[in-house]
């Protein structure tokens, strides 16, 4: 059962159906189908083998995931890329991966050219909007009827997808034939997608969670309308209620724009079915507000990591009860609370999380010591993935984020999680975004610093910040710096890159 054979399915059950709606054109399941038959014939023709890598430096469009499934089809191992990545990180994941292709937009020749004269190892370039004249993939399709037997199993490596390295140099994560297709049916499980739905993605392809998007969807048979990113979002959010779109994965700075627009009344989400959040922890202010704003839409929080895609997800009917709650692990998936000793810790303790099951990865590319570290033998003599995340478990086995164990420190001998300042900063309206960090001290052992990016238009001082948390928490807690900044560094993911925050306030 190959990643490949989704998309076959899809195109022989759902044939005319709209599949990708990228710009003003749909793309059915036949057409992708086909054109990614073309794409992985070009692909062997070119001299890929089985297990050689693929990289794709596009924006998002129908053309991405074109290759995606070519690559597949062909026995290759698919490397998917940021558009905006920079020319320093593009020659190390070059070098680091060595393609025998990439597929690259000729808009990027530049970028292209610096890092492959950079690259360890030859690399066949595609261009796409160049040979084509503009005209997408097809001057690069070669004619026939169906695709290339690759002989590949699915124990093979599908997806190498590199972390956004928010923690050190980036790695790549491999994941197999099997990971992927299972990842993609319990996520389609558990959000009980259905062929009518409409997924408006306006999430990076490059990103674990915006590519499986593309992945469910053939599935469920439902349909996906890609935006290249949330940078006018209420473009975005327009074009979802033009659409009448079904369904809405976010992360909580897109959670959080959403509701501004939604809560002054400029955009009619009405048709939303779900919304579900991942990459960082929605804060349950912003949660309950949501809610209220968009009655009728089902919100599911999630947890999820590259190295497995998702972890756990919450049941929308325990929003209520349990707002900071990121739910119960995924169907076929096993999740754990352990001590430093690898130990399960007692309900309501805090400890790291750890997870096995059919989607956790293979491991790191070419980092064997940074694999062993994190994917240890469990008692049963299978791996079990150390995730480095801290959480405590309920009775009912829902999971509560506390934090990073890197973004952990000590007050005075006393621990303290950032996210439990972070939700109580999230209260207040005037509030977009919301860090945390602890800086060296030589007395304290760290003293608390607080950063945070206003909405537009909205008020926010220092000294509301400081009377705000004086009122909501303990004293051990109380921030001793506190600014109101423009904007917060991001990943590429999405998350708060707290080491460039660190490292920034260390320096000043």
């Amino acid at each position: 059962m190959l990643l490949a054979d989704l998309l076959d399915g899809a195109a022989r059950r759902h044939a005319d159906r709209p599949y990708l709606m990228a710009g003003e054109r749909a793309h059915t399941f036949s057409e992708i189908a086909q054109q990614s038959d073309g794409l992985a014939r070009t692909l062997r023709a070119s001299g890929l083998r089985r297990g050689d890598r693929v990289a794709c430096l596009l924006e998002t469009c129908a053309e991405y995931v074109v290759a995606l499934w070519a690559t597949a089809k062909a026995g290759g191992v698919f490397v998917p890329l940021s558009a905006g990545i920079s020319t320093d990180r593009l020659a190390f994941v070059l070098c680091d991966c060595e393609p025998a292709c990439l597929v690259a937009a000729s808009a990027a020749r530049a970028r292209v050219s610096l890092a492959t004269a950079q690259a360890a190892s030859a690399c066949n370039v595609l261009w796409v909007g160049e040979t084509a004249q503009g005209d997408g993939l097809r001057g690069l399709l070669t004619a026939g009827e169906g695709a290339p037997v690759s002989a590949s199993i699915d124990q093979d490596l599908c997806l190498i997808l590199y972390t956004s390295g928010s923690t050190g140099e980036p790695k790549g994560v491999m994941l197999t034939h099997h990971n992927v297709r299972n990842n993609a049916w319990s996520i389609a499980t558990y959000l009980d997608n259905q062929p009518t739905d409409i997924v408006l993605s306006a999430l990076p392809l490059s990103f674990s969670y915006g590519l499986f998007q593309v992945i469910t969807a053939t599935q469920a048979g439902y349909a996906v309308a890609l935006e290249r990113s949330f940078t006018y979002p209420f473009e975005v959010l327009q074009r979802a209620a033009a659409l009448r779109a079904t369904g809405f994965p976010a992360v909580p700075a897109m959670l959080s724009t959403t509701l501004r627009l939604a809560r002054e009344g400029k955009v009619d989400l009405s048709a939303l079915r779900y919304v579900t959040n991942a990459g960082a922890a929605l804060s349950p202010a912003h949660l309950q507000e949501l809610r209220s704003i968009l009655p009728q839409a089902r919100f599911v929080s999630m947890y999820g990591l590259t190295e497995c895609t998702r972890v756990s997800y919450l049941d929308p009917a325990k929003a209520d009860a349990k707002p900071g709650s990121v739910g119960h692990a995924i169907p076929n998936l096993e999740a754990t609370v352990v001590d430093d000793a690898g130990q399960e810790v007692p309900r309501g303790g805090v400890g790291e999380l750890v997870v096995r099951g059919s989607g956790v990865m293979r491991g790191y590319w070419r980092r064997p010591a940074e694999t062993a570290h994190v994917l240890r033998d469990g008692p049963t003599g299978d791996k079990r993935l150390f995730t480095g995340d801290l959480f405590r478990m309920d009775e009912d086995d829902d999971l509560h984020f506390v934090g990073r164990k890197d973004d952990m420190f000590k007050v005075k001998g006393e621990k303290v999680y950032p996210r439990e300042i972070e939700n109580v900063l999230f209260e207040l309206d005037a509030v977009r975004e919301a860090a945390v960090i602890g800086l060296p001290d030589p007395d304290d052992g760290h003293v608390i610093k607080v950063m945070v990016v206003a909405h537009e238009g909205a008020e926010l001082t220092a000294e509301q910040i400081r009377r705000h948390c004086r009122e909501r928490l303990e004293r051990r807690l109380m921030p001793c710096l506190v600014e109101v900044c423009a904007a917060l560094p991001t990943t590429e993911s999405g998350k708060v890159a707290k080491r460039v925050l660190r490292a920034g306030a260390l320096a000043e």
